[in-house]
């Protein structure tokens, strides 16, 4: 992506993370613990990063309604209808994932 211009890679970079909202959206049943688990971040996280995305460029966002573009609708809604409670075993992979994280910081 080197080969293009910072405008053309920004509107990639845009088309993309609005992709992967709309996947989030199609795919309600990944709850946010196995986003976690799995691949360290999930839609708070997508969430709080607009948010600190904004704040660097001197713009204003909070973190509702970055929540509410994430989910595509409000958070209390979206909690109300799509999230389960975790289960014990994504609770204690949660867990050790977090074991993990900070083992690999104190000898990093």
């Amino acid at each position: 992506m080197q080969h293009l211009d910072d405008a053309t890679r920004t509107e990639l970079e845009a088309a993309a993370f609005r992709r992967l909202l709309t996947h989030l959206d199609a795919h309600k049943e990944v709850q946010n613990i196995d986003l976690m688990i799995l691949a360290d971040f999930c839609r708070n996280c997508l969430s709080k990063w607009l948010v600190a995305a904004a704040e660097e460029r001197g713009a204003e966002l909070d973190y509702e309604a970055a929540r509410e573009y994430v989910y595509g609708m409000p958070y209390a809604e979206w909690k109300q209808q799509h999230q389960q409670p975790a289960t014990p075993e994504q609770q204690a992979a949660f867990e050790a994932r977090q074991a993990e994280k900070r083992q690999a910081g104190e000898t990093s």
